[in-house]
């Protein structure tokens, strides 16, 4: 499909070659002159936008306000309360009698009597977990543990010495108490 010709004498000025307009000057947009492009900035210029270092000062300027009195407008400064529902939960609070049975367990690789009372005190604070919800459950367990090893040990040990003991008496000549002079 061709487009109709233009009516009347009306022409088209692109399929003439002559231009219908002079050619714009590339110094003015819509009849204004084009400002000029910006300089090179002088790096020894003072900055229009810094404060006069030669104003006076106010002393009272830079004070805070008590922290019982946040700033009018303002939020209090510190971190907002968590609230309900985000962020993580906080860990419930841990037993102290499972904190005693570990510590008292562990006590009991240098000093062998405190490891039983540390695996007593495990099954004690294993107990008031299961009651109470708290935290620690994983130290009781470690206390127990290591407490009953400890202790099987500590028993192990005093029947070999007690066992050696046993053993050199029985073993020994009774010639010490019948010398002669």
């Amino acid at each position: 499909m061709t487009n109709p010709p233009p009516p009347g004498n009306w022409s088209d000025p692109t399929w003439s070659a002559q231009p219908s307009s002079p050619t714009p000057d590339p110094t003015l947009v819509a009849g204004q002159p084009v400002p000029a492009q910006p300089g090179p900035v002088d790096p020894y210029a003072p900055d229009p936008y810094a404060p006069n270092p030669y104003a006076p000062v106010d002393p009272y300027a830079g004070a805070k306000q008590p922290a019982t009195q946040p700033m009018p407008g303002y939020a209090p400064p510190g971190y907002p309360p968590q609230y309900p529902g985000y962020g993580y939960p906080q860990p419930p609070k841990t037993n102290g009698m499972a904190i005693a049975a570990f510590v008292l367990a562990l006590i009991g690789f240098t000093s062998c009597i405190t490891a039983p009372i540390g695996a007593i005190l495990g099954h004690v604070a294993q107990k008031q977990i299961r009651l109470s919800g708290e935290g620690g459950a994983g130290m009781a367990k470690a206390a127990i543990i290591v407490g009953w090893i400890l202790t099987g040990f500590l028993v192990l040990v005093i029947a070999i010495y007690a066992a050696a003991i046993i053993y050199a008496i029985a073993t020994s000549d009774n010639t010490s108490s019948s010398s002669s002079y």
